[in-house]
């Protein structure tokens, strides 16, 4: 080869080389977010894509619209009725959808949805294009907090339009009422009127004001499946409206769409506010920006790109489906009494909004998930959310456990947000009122506060039992013959009761609360009493304080909350040195637990890869259910009893059966619970975890080996006083699952467990790993994690 032709073939591989560089420099970790993961067995408010961290506005297609399970965005749906707003836990509204020729809409979404082809749609975290083939149009989709930005391009068409449909039933609830005035040939503004569910009790109004960059020609409607002639305004019962105009071939409409749950001026102001401009391609990357700036808090290295993709898209799922039900400016609708009323969020030095009010799904399971995830990684997210439900305390006289739409929902079981407020104090976000705090969660654990109220148990406080518990130790089950609201398992409500006073003690403790501090340490000792020493695990007693007959432990329900006997016992997540003493000792706890993994491992420690699967009464007879809250810290309970090489390694199997891979068929078992379960995929791939929630007098972490080679969390500088955390596994492979020794900032680390302030002093965590277990590592009595039996020494 000549000199010449040499130095070509050089210069062309370093200009190869040099773009590769520059490609991989300006990919980010917002680009390995996959949303489409799990999407073909999705519940309403789990797909998003067109949305921001916890944004009012989460704007996605959808395919599915009368259901709160099996609607929604369905990836195996070949057909998209409308493009919706609000996709939340109890919320819905404000469906669109653009169409081209004869107008359809009045008769219902089954005659003017479109098919689509997943071959002509992109879906990014922040962003939806997809090509609706009905009309040749292409729907291009983002948004910013409070407002969805839509960019549709349309073909050569006389008739052109975009419907609001307020006639629908959308997701969870049917859409009562719908009111839409013209306000110009450019505006409309309106409200939906959203019915009541079984979980929300109270109608949710959805304020709106549509703009749009080009003049409409026609401002039209329709009633009861009727076109009906108006002027500028239409409203009532099963109602739409219709903007018409003619369209050129490739001629781009655009749209921003404004809400607010308090006003349609409320909802002009969220406008005017997050999105004054034109620039569609602007606000993609400003959500790209933002998106990524929230992932950035943790940086992987090591693993395939489909480990590192689907681990951010864990990630990217902690951060979403708990709303923002408040307005830029702080205003907020409560629905906390017999009438709405309209208040204000406090302001800070410079007129801004010192927190958002949330909306969300229970805080049931968040112990094992958003305590640890949001606490270490985003504390000023968990100081919002306290705030938040302090102001419902505030508006309403309890603090919640699953707000939707300003009103209580009392969905789930339990005071369930005491440990995550606990945590959060014990681990220094204090930027609350503590004694408020305190006052409001030590009436939830009385009568009259949620341990009062079963499921959804709206107008009485009866089915939480907790009178049973304060006198005899336990909730009975069955406890009544009257089935006062949903969950009404009180095995599994003397459970949480013990653990949730566990935590209130250490707040109580610290407060300088000595009574109450012995009151709650004693009735976390409750869990005893359903511990039945001749079966060997947890099980119901009944009213006149007997073993419940026949013992089946692996039937779901029947005292058992969304598990069976077999996977609760294990649920006492303040005490594990307590529970290894009743069950004999170490090597009698270790046996039973790893025999339950065993028999697990046989079904992917599932109960099935989607919804309907769980629903199978078959399925559910299982011992260890990654699937669902129940059982997420079985696998690190080992590090309490001598055995950490068995959580190293169950840990990895659970990550690899059940968080691995990228696919919409599968992902989360069908429910990713707002956030919790992408939480704990995120937690098991970065090998740190809390059983007991942090709620220890001086929290901590359990270990575990992490899946990739290098972990960096980067801490909040205005919560903590460390820059980053890093976990350095040494030797990583899928083989080399074991720890062989540790070190903590160079010194050797003997203990499977860190203290939450070492951890956010700042640091390295070094672990060596291998391929054979290292029985010996941390697995001394005085070694183990502290329990309410063995205290810290």
């Amino acid at each position: 080869m000549s000199i010449n032709k040499l130095t070509v073939c050089l210069l062309a591989l370093i200009g190869t080389f040099g773009l590769h560089q520059r490609a991989q420099a300006q990919k980010q970790l917002v680009d390995l977010v996959n949303p489409l993961v799990d999407a073909a067995n999705s519940r309403w408010f789990f797909f998003n894509s067109a949305s921001r961290p916890f944004g009012m506005v989460n704007l996605s297609p959808d395919n599915g619209v009368n259901a709160d399970w099996g609607a929604g965005y369905r990836y195996h749906l070949d057909s998209i009725k409308c493009f919706s707003h609000v996709h939340g836990w109890q919320l819905s509204g404000v469906p669109v959808m653009p169409t081209t020729g004869e107008f359809k809409g009045h008769l219902g979404s089954e005659q003017y949805g479109s098919q689509f082809s997943h071959a002509k749609e992109i879906v990014k975290a922040g962003y939806h294009k997809v090509v609706l083939e009905a009309y040749n149009i292409t729907a291009e989709l983002t948004s910013t907090t409070r407002v969805g930005f839509h960019k549709y391009t349309y073909p050569a068409s006389a008739q052109s339009h975009i419907l609001f449909d307020f006639s629908t039933f959308l997701g969870p609830s049917d859409t009562q009422e719908g009111h839409v005035k013209k306000v110009s040939n450019q505006e409309i503004e309106g409200y939906a009127i959203m019915a009541p569910t079984i979980r929300r009790p109270k109608t949710l109004t959805v304020f709106f004001v549509a703009v749009f960059d080009k003049p409409f020609d026609l401002f039209r409607g329709w009633r009861k499946g009727k076109l009906e002639a108006i002027n500028d305004r239409i409203e009532g019962e099963h109602v739409g409206t219709y903007l018409s105009f003619e369209t050129k071939a490739g001629e781009v409409r655009k749209m921003k769409v404004a809400i607010s749950y308090v006003s349609e001026e409320q909802a002009r102001i969220n406008l005017k506010a997050e999105l004054p401009h034109w620039n569609f391609e602007k606000t993609v990357q400003e959500s790209r920006a933002d998106w990524n700036n929230w992932l950035s808090r943790i940086a992987v290295q090591g693993g395939s790109d489909t480990t590192r993709s689907r681990f951010y898209t864990d990630l990217w799922h902690a951060l979403q489906g708990r709303r923002i039900i408040s307005d830029v400016n702080g205003k907020y609708s409560d629905m906390t009494g017999p009438e709405r009323r309209i208040r204000q969020i406090p302001l800070d030095a410079n007129g801004k909004p010192r927190f958002n009010h949330h909306n969300f799904d229970a805080m049931w399971g968040a112990q094992w998930s958003l305590n640890t995830l949001w606490h270490l990684v985003y504390p000023e997210v968990t100081e919002s959310f306290v705030n938040s439900m302090l102001l419902m305390y505030d508006d309403g006289g309890l603090i919640p456990r699953g707000p939707a739409g300003g009103n209580y929902t009392f969905v789930m079981t339990g005071a369930s947000s005491t440990p995550f407020i606990v945590s959060a104090y014990l681990k220094g976000i204090r930027g609350f009122d503590q004694n408020k705090a305190y006052e409001g969660m030590r009436k939830n654990h009385f009568p009259g506060g949620l341990m009062s109220k079963a499921g959804y148990e709206h107008n009485t406080f009866k089915g939480g039992g907790i009178e049973f518990y304060m006198e005899r130790g336990y909730v009975p089950h069955p406890m009544s013959k009257t089935r006062y609201g949903f969950h009404q398992d009180g095995s599994t409500q003397t459970l949480e009761y013990a653990y949730q006073d566990y935590t209130l003690a250490q707040m109580a403790k610290s407060l300088g609360k000595t009574d109450d501090y012995g009151l709650f340490m004693k009735r976390a000792q409750n869990y005893k009493n359903i511990y039945n020493p001749d079966i060997g695990w947890m099980w119901n007693r009944t009213l006149d304080g007997k073993w419940a007959e026949p013992v089946d432990i692996l039937r779901y329900d029947n005292g058992w909350e969304e598990g069976n006997a077999a996977q609760y016992t294990w649920f006492v997540p303040h005490d594990v040195q307590g529970l290894i003493n009743l069950m004999g000792g170490r090597e009698a706890f270790v046996s039973k637990l790893n025999g339950s993994f065993k028999k697990a491992q046989t079904h992917d420690f599932v109960t099935g890869k989607t919804h309907a699967s769980e629903n199978q009464e078959e399925a559910r007879r299982i011992f260890i259910n990654y699937g669902n809250q129940p059982c997420m810290q079985t696998a690190w309970l080992f590090n309490y009893a001598g055995s950490p090489w068995l959580t190293q390694y169950w840990t990895r199997q659970v990550v690899e059966k059940v968080y691995s891979g990228i696919s919409p068929d599968y992902g989360y078992s069908g429910d990713e619970d707002q956030g919790l379960m992408g939480s704990l995929s995120v937690l098991l791939k970065t090998g740190l975890f809390s059983t007991n929630g942090g709620t220890t007098p001086d929290p901590f972490y359990e270990i575990t080996s992490p899946i990739f080679n290098k972990v960096t969390i980067k801490l909040n500088p205005k919560y903590y006083k460390g820059k980053q955390f890093v976990i350095d596994a040494r030797n990583n492979s899928a083989r080399n699952v074991y720890i062989q020794s540790a070190t903590l900032n160079g010194q050797p680390l003997d203990h499977p467990w860190l203290l939450h302030n070492t951890v956010v002093n700042g640091g390295t965590l070094t672990l060596q790993l291998g391929d054979k277990p290292n029985k010996a590592w941390g697995s001394k009595p005085e070694q183990a994690p502290a329990s309410m039996s063995a205290p810290p020494k």
